[in-house]
């Protein structure tokens, strides 16, 4: 008799960002931030199952907690959400049930030596209590699944311990048995052949798998076990999780499309919305080459490569950036070819004669040779230099004032000069910049332009300790078209390099809009 549970054509995504993530060192959730994180993941992510937190934590997990159920029970989301409890003789079953949850994740222990060293207990003295919970749970109306930790511990040195807590799990009434790879030290091999053994086993039984990624093997393992027939993966958002973190959600949902024969419900046009606002939030920023999300995963570098996907997309896989809701960039460096160049000036709407083309390579290369970062966003300024013709600011920053002081809201004050007109405005921020910049919008608003939002603040500051150096500041916006704006500023001053780079912003969005 087959597994009825087994390599079901979907695959059930459970995200633990608001649970194991918030494990991640320095990361710590507002009930505000949960609520909002919950909503993105639920509403727009379309994840299966949520874990949105801890039983017995903290006064603001049981605030958070409860937020997010009041929310969710007003959509008929409810039972997608799951809570961490503890074999703790129902105290977890009671401030689960006093929160308005209706599904407990059982911790249990899943390993004979982490059974016999963390509790002190013998498995069968373990096992009664386990059981004893479970059925208070279900008294209480909680579905309950069971997390069997160092799972993957277990199996490779104590299989009969694993073997007789399942054989009693299936027993009660138990949803879910989900398998922890706590330690990160199964490979796809081992794992295929555990959930085999478990399957020829337990043939009825319903599992899910949990990936954690020390060996860099997190999303291998859990390819691996969806095609081994598992029935959920457990993800969070930009792998966030303790030490080297649980397995990525956007990678392992293009992995499942596009490398497998089943599928998931999640919406994957949302995914870099939902990693930029987990990347703001947890304050954890994505590595540059992160598959899917990383800010130059969809950039070509090398000329020859422009020239491929110029001659008929030669350079290009199914991870297509407009599948995600971005747009494929061309860097602009000394690898730099002519298709490179012919690219980002069709992008911004620019045509050049040969001879100009072949000149602003020529100085996009010059400029790559000696470390000078170039963005698409300062081929203008380079053709001005190129034709002797500068480049008339549609608005200047003719003056500003901040003013930041220890016991007071920073505040800005600016003069803007635009079409001849002389524009003045003022704001308080969170920082002398973020002052500058709400001023900027204030002013433009009276005008009718609207900024766009900031998406990146990147600083860099020559390593010697010299505090006079130079300092390049480069500022990522969105214009809300999936083309963000890049523009960088240099100046001995960090604040007045933002401010220049903000400058060059607003006259590329104001050309743009012309």
């Amino acid at each position: 008799m087959g597994n009825k549970n087994r390599n079901n054509k979907y695959v059930e995504i459970l995200d633990t960002s608001l649970r194991d993530g918030e494990q991640t060192p320095g990361v710590s959730f507002t009930p505000l931030e949960k609520l909002q994180i919950a909503r993105v993941l639920l509403s727009k992510v379309r994840v299966d199952r949520l874990e949105i937190g801890s039983a017995r934590v903290s006064e603001g997990e049981h605030l958070g907690v409860t937020d997010i159920i009041h929310w969710a029970e007003k959509r008929n989301m409810q039972e997608r959400l799951e809570i961490l409890g503890f074999v703790d003789d129902g105290k977890s079953v009671d401030w689960i049930k006093s929160v308005g949850g209706k599904v407990i994740n059982l911790l249990t222990k899943g390993s004979e030596k982490h059974c016999r060293v963390q509790l002190g207990k013998t498995p069968e003295e373990h096992f009664s209590q386990v059981a004893k919970n479970i059925e208070y749970a279900v008294e209480q109306g909680l579905t309950v699944n069971v997390y069997l930790e160092d799972w993957s511990g277990g199996m490779r040195d104590s299989f009969q311990y694993v073997h007789a807590f399942i054989s009693r799990l299936i027993t009660l009434p138990v949803a879910r048995i989900m398998l922890p790879d706590t330690l990160g030290i199964i490979n796809p091999e081992n794992l295929t052949r555990y959930l085999d053994w478990l399957y020829a086993v337990f043939p009825n039984v319903k599992l899910d798998f949990h990936a954690h990624n020390d060996y860099g093997l997190a999303t291998a393992n859990s390819l691996a076990a969806i095609r081994a027939g598992i029935s959920g993966i457990h993800t969070t958002v930009n792998g966030l999780g303790e030490r080297t973190g649980n397995q990525s959600l956007c990678e392992i949902a293009v992995a499942i499309s596009d490398m497998t024969s089943r599928k998931t419900h999640l919406c994957e046009k949302q995914f870099q919305y939902a990693c930029d606002l987990l990347q703001t939030i947890s304050g954890k920023r994505n590595a540059w080459n992160s598959p899917i999300v990383g800010s130059d995963v969809f950039t070509q570098t090398c000329g020859v490569h422009a020239d491929g996907d110029k001659k008929g997309n030669l350079y290009a896989n199914a991870l297509l950036p407009e599948r995600f809701c971005r747009r494929r960039r061309y860097a602009l460096g000394k690898l730099s070819g002519k298709a490179s160049v012919d690219k980002n000036l069709e992008l911004m709407g620019l045509e050049l004669d040969k001879e100009t083309k072949r000149k602003v390579l020529q100085e996009v290369i010059r400029l790559g040779d000696k470390k000078k970062s170039v963005t698409p966003e300062d081929l203008p300024f380079i053709i001005s230099d190129i034709l002797r013709t500068p480049i008339t600011n549609a608005a200047q920053f003719v003056n500003y004032h901040i003013e930041t002081n220890l016991n007071d809201t920073p505040h800005a004050n600016v003069e803007i000069l635009y079409k001849k007109k002389l524009i003045k405005a003022s704001a308080s921020g969170d920082g002398g910049y973020d002052a500058f910049v709400k001023a900027v919008r204030n002013g433009m608003k009276k005008v009718g332009v609207l900024l766009p939002k900031l998406l990146d603040y990147e600083v860099r500051i020559p390593p010697g300790g010299k505090t006079d150096a130079l300092v390049e500041t480069t500022i990522t916006w969105d214009n809300g078209d999936g083309a963000p704006i890049i523009t960088i500023g240099v100046d001995s001053d960090q604040l007045a390099a933002a401010i220049e780079a903000t400058e060059k912003m607003l006259n590329l969005l104001l050309s743009r809009q012309q």
